[in-house]
């Protein structure tokens, strides 16, 4: 039941200037996550990194910033204008009665001051400050460990070239919580004991799992597992983690090492030393050899979301096991005993084969989180996997040249699967436009091709 308007309180959310098509959608789930709901009438102009919400109390704001990776603070919001005089207008049309619980004698505080795009002199922040001086603040300046801590925030717009003499928008509010940008650098790959070719940024795998909604005590599962990455920020956020990978080298830890200057992996890489070095590893299930086109798994709605980088056929192969017959003639060949053989997995296939096991084996209201490999000049929403038992939720694009991206899809189950949802995709009349997707190989590297060759060119003139 949605809270009438006049129960919600107006926060303002500074949000970080990068993955701008994931912030929408991180801050709906984890707002719904909390017993919140997203008002279509917010203030919100989605690249500015200055949202207005309303959020029915601190509590759930303090909750969405405990998650949050696109955000960097939260505050009250007690008045904003398009110009300095609005802006105070706003703020004597505030209520006391909200204002004075901060503002007594026996309090401290201190005011800060953040621009975007614009960079002001130590004298003109005091000169704003000192401007405020029509607030009832009872309280000491305490600079170092203040009680409580206001923000004057100016947006001065997007174009650096042009920067105007007075901010586009002006706002005033007081500080309730950053949000946790300092896991990007906290868990960033770079540091990470066990890496692949594809192993996930951190910041994106963040993302990925608030955009699933993961929760404490919930189980993930990943089909295309790899070095764990996606298990990470699912078990940082208190839930059990699982996965599969076609690769037995990968699961095992064995072969030769992705990193620099290092031949071959150590006995200890693998995805349980990844989530020990964490403090993590009482949330790790386990991690099993198997072909996610096969089934594995007892019937029934096993988990709680399922989030994933299916390979593209780029830096990893697309595979899957072979038949009786490839096997023998793969067998005179190999030397090693647990080398099976594979055979090629099309990219349609294996997104339909992911939204089909998502179907039956998630949760009802659990969610799918996985990334889809587009060619650019063929895009349209259209070509985006669809199941009867799945709600689409969000579709933002990542650049990954300027004729290809992917796309992070997330999912919603909301039907109960039954037998005759089993291959329901095979009767859809649009299931033909998916098939581009088992180009995407050629597509890319013949753009890749084309740029070298342009190169080439332009350095012969």
């Amino acid at each position: 039941m949605a809270l009438p308007a006049a129960a919600l309180r107006r926060y303002l959310l500074l949000l970080a200037q990068e993955h701008l098509e994931f912030r929408l959608p991180e801050i709906k789930s984890l707002l719904s996550l909390h017993g919140g709901q997203f008002s279509g009438e917010q203030e919100i102009r989605v690249n500015s990194p200055f949202w207005i919400l309303n959020i029915p109390s601190e509590e759930m704001a303090r909750g969405l910033m405990k998650r949050t990776v696109c955000a960097k603070s939260i505050f009250e919001l007690w008045g904003h204008g398009r110009s300095v005089g609005e802006l105070y207008a706003s703020l004597k049309n505030y209520p006391v009665d909200k204002m004075l619980p901060y503002l007594q004698s026996d309090s401290t505080y201190k005011i800060h001051i953040h621009t975007f795009n614009k960079t002001l002199t130590q004298a003109q922040k005091i000169k704003k400050i000192d401007a405020l001086e029509f607030l009832p603040f009872k309280g000491k300046v305490n600079l170092k460990k203040p009680e409580h801590i206001f923000w004057i925030l100016e947006d001065y717009g997007m174009d650096p070239n042009n920067v105007p003499e007075e901010p586009f928008h002006l706002y005033f509010g007081r500080w309730i919580a950053d949000g946790q940008r300092e896991l990007i650098e906290s868990y960033s790959v770079k540091k990470r004991h066990f890496i692949g070719n594809t192993s996930m940024d951190a910041c994106l795998s963040f993302i990925m799992a608030n955009h699933g909604r993961v929760k404490p005590n919930d189980v993930v599962y990943d089909p295309f597992v790899g070095t764990g990455g996606l298990l990470i920020s699912s078990a940082h956020f208190g839930a059990y983690v699982c996965g599969t990978d076609i690769d037995y080298n990968t699961i095992h830890g064995l072969g030769k090492a992705t990193r620099k200057n290092q031949k071959w992996r150590g006995p200890d890489e693998n995805i349980r030393a990844n989530l020990r070095q964490y403090g993590l590893e009482k949330y790790y299930l386990d991690a099993l050899v198997s072909d996610s086109s096969r089934p594995i798994w007892r019937k029934g709605m096993l988990f709680d979301a399922i989030i994933t980088d299916p390979p593209y056929g780029i830096r990893e192969a697309t595979r899957r096991t072979g038949s009786q017959k490839e096997t023998v003639k793969t067998a005179e060949r190999s030397t090693e005993n647990h080398i099976f053989v594979s055979s090629s997995y099309h990219l349609s296939d294996i997104f339909f084969d992911l939204l089909k096991f998502a179907a039956e084996y998630l949760v009802m209201g659990g969610r799918l989180v996985y990334w889809l490999p587009i060619y650019r000049p063929e895009y349209t929403e259209e070509i985006i996997p669809r199941h009867p038992c799945l709600k689409l939720i969000s579709n933002c694009e990542q650049m990954l040249s300027s004729h290809t991206s992917r796309r992070l899809i997330t999912m919603e189950k909301v039907k109960e699967f039954k037998d005759q949802d089993q291959n329901s995709y095979l009767l859809d009349g649009q299931y033909m436009p998916y098939r581009g997707h088992n180009s995407f190989r050629e597509k890319y590297f013949s753009g890749v091709t084309k740029r070298i060759a342009k190169e080439e060119k332009d350095n012969q003139k």
